[in-house]
């Protein structure tokens, strides 16, 4: 039985990365110490507001005396750059939507000289149609992270998102869709991993699906969602606000019984502003008041023993306080240094309550943490930028819950009693080192670099301490009306398949008549199963993964660029194998000139990507490792309702159910391959489509390699059953992506994407086990991730009288979900068996849904059905806000500084390129690395929202029951709802806001 490394080890092991990442660091020094690299003929700068904030996306043109024009864009932080210019006089013109247009005419270009020249626009307010000479000509890049496939939010598009933080989620998980394979989207918080999503309006930018096959990042980028916040400005500024909900503005849910009493108020602010010449702060606070319901929709017995329907909605008070300062700093003429710091306290009364989850099972939960977050950018050389990032975060959660008493779960009928959870702890450490070298040669730009990441768990967890009864359905005698045995001709019992409420009834309806356990279970009932563990509550795992990668971003031609990388990983307490993540990507624009920059581009690409195998998975095969707590599951015990101690079982010799981490777990791997073409359509619109196939090896999976074999009964390594969670699942998935952005008109701002996609594999994550614990050729089928098809639009209409209209829409094929018989057939301990198609439909023990006609007791050797067979409803939500913005105060009057002089905050110019903080790629927004904001016409603002979830009132019901011997199946007995959309809100909730601004 496989346990943890000795700490020593861990030691040596950590030594020996550590040093690894010094040589790492060490290869950068010779860049530093190279020639600068002159590049003549080159007017370069930056398109900036009245404020000095940067505009992003703004048009430069450079025309000659001849009349010729080279056009460029303005990049993420408004910086520009026009090169291979002859010696002469020319004039330079920067034009943006919303601004009046800027020209500077004869700048004089002397021999193998550059120059730097930065663009003041000054905001039009009386017009806003603007008419951008050749803007249909700006053509799309071929940058790697210049992808039109991405979904790039900021501004007016981050408006049309929820400003709830879970709803918020809920809408970037949907844009991502179901592109990143089984784990799902990966949160980037300026640039770090597993940090939590910061308030709506303390972000600057996110980008989804963002160069998709950079070597820099260890997850998939189809599906990587990267977060960029606020940095501080260079005028005070600040923003405070109020949401608020009730019942009364929202409608019922239609899976509650009434309209149950609702609440919500969302409140808090930012404040930004400078220190001092070098540097800014920008602070956030956030508090969220939530009086939320869960409704239950169960089936239990009444007083007279009689099965009836249950519905309740309960209350559940939710508190959330989140703030966090920002402090941007520059050390010098060449280092800069942001931090940060965030806490969050999140207490929630009465979870575990819901769906078949009765009142009784209630208990209390607290989640906070820290986090701290910083990073140094350091100029090592005219092309060379070192970046290096810190981060840590402790985690802690708690739980306080009942488990005195046993619980009892009535498979998808109810479940009762006590709240297992007891008085739980888990704190969790963790430290992410990441530096990063990025190095401008010529046509290549060279980045390498590493990340270590560690995790220190500890926790005490009391969990089913108190014993669980489980009541399956299955078959049994028939009763009469008397509850007697119904018999055939030959005296011997009619039996019949009974659902799992069923055999409750008939457990307690004996059991009040004085017969014995053995006496019950002759009259069909009895507990399926009964669960309990003991022993030490307290276990603690220390985990670590390093990352290194080399990445070249090389543009072969002007119109032709290749990105070569290179990724390992690896990490303790798995084997580790050969992690080598190899990736390329492509991008070729046909007609493009010698800007690179043409109406279509093509793009294709590869990439092996490693996932990581959580500490989690450690920390359960060390607890339940037969020595520090015991768990033990009786198949038919005849004791309910008694509940014996742990104790008392291992007296017995009752086999125990030991949990661990298979010896040759490896990491899951995807490999993805995509091609995709890229086109600029007229009226400013682009338009790309991309097709994906993804194969996942390695994926995780759960089984009891101990389970009896079929046949025999018999087991394979004594009597403990083992539950496995090893590597051995697979996975392929195809998909056909479009996105479409366009600002048609000065007014309008939209963005949508359709995927077609077909997922199929053997496992959906490490909570799979298979239906037969020794086949795994019959789990090949669905993925719980095929939803067929998917689209997504929002964006931000500007109407008459300044009313801003922001839709979002989601739509979307069901989700599949498994059939089962609601029985454990082959002893497995597990109620995954699946049921065969019928073949006789005479036969009496066959039973007629919608889904099918299946047999529950198939003869060994019948094919069953397949996995995730069905397919729940679709769904569609169309959510929109409606705002309007009120000036107040006199006009703002300041002026931009147009000297070419860089100032504190403005970035780190590079190789003729200003580079942000995040290693020589741009960030888009409106401000730059020290001072951002916007500008705005008047000094104080007011705005009024209000935000509709669900417009049209649709009820999206959550996937059907799927168990057979369930009074529910093929039911929804909840919403599928969107972010807290699946809560008793309501089914379409309307937010009033109001936002005042300075």
């Amino acid at each position: 039985m496989p346990e943890s490394k000795p700490r020593a080890q861990n030691l040596d092991w950590i030594g020996r990365l550590f040093v690894g990442v010094a040589v790492l660091l060490a290869l950068g020094l010779p860049f530093a110490a190279a020639d600068e690299l002159a590049k003549p003929g080159t007017i370069s700068g930056r398109v900036l507001d009245e404020t000095g904030a940067v505009i992003p996306a703004a048009t430069v043109l450079v025309r000659s005396p001849k009349g010729e024009t080279r056009t460029t864009t303005a990049d993420d932080l408004g910086a520009y750059e026009v090169s291979g210019l002859a010696p002469g006089r020319y004039s330079v013109r920067a034009v943006a939507q919303g601004y009046v247009p800027y020209e500077e005419v004869w700048v004089e270009m002397e021999a193998g000289a550059g120059r730097t020249i930065d663009l003041p626009l000054r905001v039009s307010f009386e017009k806003q149609e603007l008419t951008v000479e050749d803007e249909s000509s700006e053509g799309i890049s071929v940058d790697p992270q210049s992808n039109v496939g991405a979904i790039i939010l900021r501004g007016a598009d981050l408006d049309a998102l929820s400003d709830d933080p879970d709803d918020l989620a809920a809408d970037l998980q949907a844009l991502a869709g179901p592109s990143a394979g089984p784990s799902g989207g990966q949160i980037f918080v300026d640039g770090f991993s597993g940090a939590r999503l910061p308030p709506k309006h303390s972000i600057r930018e996110i980008r989804i699906n963002s160069d998709p096959f950079s070597a820099q990042y260890d997850q998939l980028g189809f599906g990587r969602i990267e977060v960029f916040t606020k940095p501080g400005s260079d005028k005070f500024r600040g923003n405070t606000f109020l949401t608020f909900s009730d019942e009364s503005l929202n409608s019922r849910n239609p899976f509650a019984p009434n309209r149950a009493p609702y609440q919500s108020r969302l409140y808090g602010g930012d404040l930004s502003g400078p220190i001092n010449k070098k540097s800014s702060f920008f602070f956030d606070f956030e508090r969220r008041e939530i009086d939320d319901n869960a409704v239950i929709n169960a089936t239990i017995l009444d007083p007279s023993l009689s099965i009836v329907p249950f519905s309740l909605a309960v209350v559940t008070p939710r508190r959330r306080t989140s703030f966090g300062p920002r402090l941007d700093y520059q050390l010098g003429q060449k280092h800069t240094l942001v931090m940060r710091y965030r806490h969050f306290r999140d207490d929630l009364d009465d979870r575990g309550v819901g769906q078949f989850s009765l009142p009784s099972l209630a208990y209390d939960t607290l989640r906070s943490g820290h986090t701290v977050q910083v990073t140094e950018t350091a100029v090592l050389s005219a092309e060379t930028v070192n970046e290096t990032r810190l981060q840590f975060r402790r985690n802690r959660f708690d739980r306080s819950g009942d488990n005195s008493i046993p619980t009892t779960n009535v498979l998808q009928a109810f479940q009762d009693g006590g709240a297992q959870v007891g008085l739980s702890e888990n704190t969790v450490d963790s430290w992410e080192i990441q530096n990063y070298t990025t190095r401008s040669l010529g046509a290549h730009t060279l980045k390498f670099g590493a990340r270590v990441r560690t995790a220190d768990v500890s926790d005490l967890s009391p969990q089913n301490f108190g014993g669980t009864f489980t009541f399956g359905g299955g078959f049994a005698p028939e009763l009469d009306a008397t509850n007697q045995v119904v018999v055939d001709a030959s005296g011997q019992p009619v039996m019949i398949p009974i659902t799992s409420v069923e055999r409750y009834r008939r457990t307690v309806f004996f059991e009040q008549q004085g017969l014995t356990g053995e006496q019950i279970r002759r009259f069909g009932g009895g507990a399926t199963q009964f669960s309990i563990a003991g022993g030490n509550p307290s276990a603690d795992v220390n985990q670590m993964d390093l990352g290194v990668f080399l990445l070249d971003d090389w543009r072969a031609r002007p119109n032709l660029s290749v990105s070569l990388g290179l990724r390992y990983e690896i990490q303790t307490n798995i084997s580790q194998g050969t992690n080598f993540a190899p990736r390329i990507g492509v991008a070729w624009s046909p007609r493009a000139g010698t800007s690179g920059r043409g109406k279509t581009v093509i793009r294709g690409g590869f990439g092996m990507f490693y996932d990581r195998v959580s500490e989690d998975l450690t920390l359960q095969s060390l607890r339940f490792n037969g020595l520090t707590q015991q768990q033990y599951i009786v198949r038919n015990p005849d004791f309910y309702p008694f509940v014996p101690s742990t104790d008392t079982l291992a007296d017995l010799l009752a086999p125990q159910t030991i949990r661990r981490l298979a010896a040759d777990a490896r990491a899951p791997y995807l490999m993805q391959t995509a091609i995709g073409i890229a086109r600029q359509l007229p009226r400013r619109t682009t338009v790309a489509t991309t097709y994906t196939h993804t194969r996942g090896v390695n994926l995780l999976r759960s089984r009891n390699i101990n389970a009896p074999l079929p046949g025999t009964g018999a087991r394979p390594f004594g009597g403990d059953d083992l539950f496995q969670f090893e590597t051995t699942g697979f996975m392929r998935q195809n998909q056909l992506i479009t996105n479409i952005r366009t600002r048609f008109h000065s007014r309008v701002s939209l963005f949508g994407f359709y995927s077609l996609n077909k997922a199929q594999s053997d496992t959906d994550g490490v909570g799979s086990f298979p239906a037969n614990q020794y086949d795994l050729s019959t789990e090949y089928g669905r993925s719980a991730r095929d939803i067929r098809h998917r689209f997504g639009m929002g964006g931000s209409i500007t109407g008459p009288g300044g009313l801003r209209f922001s839709p979002f829409i989601i739509l979307r094929s069901g989700v599949p979900f498994n059939i089962t018989t609601g029985g454990d057939n082959n002893a497995d301990l597990m109620f995954t068996d699946r049921p065969a198609l019928a073949t006789d439909l005479n036969d009496p023990n066959v039973i007629a849904t919608r889904f099918g006609v299946f047999d529950p007791t198939p003869e060994p050797g019948t094919p069953v059905i397949a996995r995730n067979f069905g397919e729940g409803p679709s769904y569609s939500a169309i959510n929109f806000r409606i705002s309007r913005t009120f000036g107040l105060g006199k006009k703002a009057s300041a002026s931009a500084d147009a000297s070419g002089d860089r100032r504190p905050g403005d970035g780190i110019r590079i190789g003729g390129r200003w580079r942000g903080r995040r290693g020589g790629r741009h960030s888009r927004g409106r401000g730059g690395p020290f001072f951002g904001g916007g500008s705005s016409e008047h000094r104080y603002s007011l705005t009024f929202s209000l935000s509709v979830r669900n417009l049209f009132n649709t009820t999206n019901p959550a996937a059907p029951i799927g168990n057979l011997t369930s009074q529910l199946f093929g039911q929804s007995n909840a919403s599928a709802g969107f972010g807290r959309g699946s809560s008793g809100a309501g089914n379409r909730t309307v937010r009033l806001q109001m936002r005042f601004g300075f």
